[in-house]
C-alpha cells in the first residue's frame, strides 16, 4: 500500500504545481498578424521581420491572406519585404513593437509598392 500512497502523493504534487503555475499569472503575450495581398498580382518571397525574429511565405497569390502569430522579444519596427512580378524587392517599415504587447495587426499590401498597417495593440509597456 505504501507505493500507491507515494504515487498518489507524487500525482497530487504535480497537479498542485500545475495549478500554482497557472494561478501565478504566467501569460504568453502574442500578436496575431494577417498579411493581405491587394497588389493585384502574386508576390514572391514574402518576409515579415519583427524584433528578434521573422516569418514568411514563398508566395502569396493576389487576394490571398496569410495569418501568423508572433511573440515579440525586445523593441523595434515591424518590416515587410516581398518581390513583385517586376522582380524588384519592396521593403516597407511599419509600426514599432514592444515586448509584452498584445493584440493584432493587419498588413495590407497595395499596388505601387505601398502598404497599410492597421494595429490594434495594447499600449507599449
Amino acid at each position: 500500500m505504501k507505493p500507491w500512497i507515494g504515487l498518489h502523493g507524487a500525482v497530487l504534487a504535480a497537479e498542485l504545481a500545475i495549478v500554482l503555475v497557472w494561478a501565478s499569472g504566467c501569460h504568453s503575450h502574442h500578436i496575431d498578424l494577417t498579411v493581405e495581398n491587394r497588389t493585384g498580382e502574386a508576390i514572391q518571397l514574402l518576409e515579415v521581420d519583427y524584433p528578434s525574429a521573422s516569418f514568411g511565405a514563398n508566395s502569396l497569390a493576389a487576394g490571398a491572406v496569410f495569418r501568423y502569430r508572433i511573440q515579440v522579444r525586445g523593441n523595434g519596427p515591424l518590416k515587410v519585404a516581398y518581390t513583385g512580378s517586376d522582380t524588384q524587392q519592396t521593403q516597407i517599415e511599419g509600426p514599432t513593437l514592444a515586448e509584452r504587447q498584445e493584440g493584432r495587426i493587419e498588413i495590407v499590401l497595395l499596388p505601387d509598392k505601398q502598404a497599410e498597417f492597421h494595429p490594434q495593440l495594447t499600449p507599449q509597456p
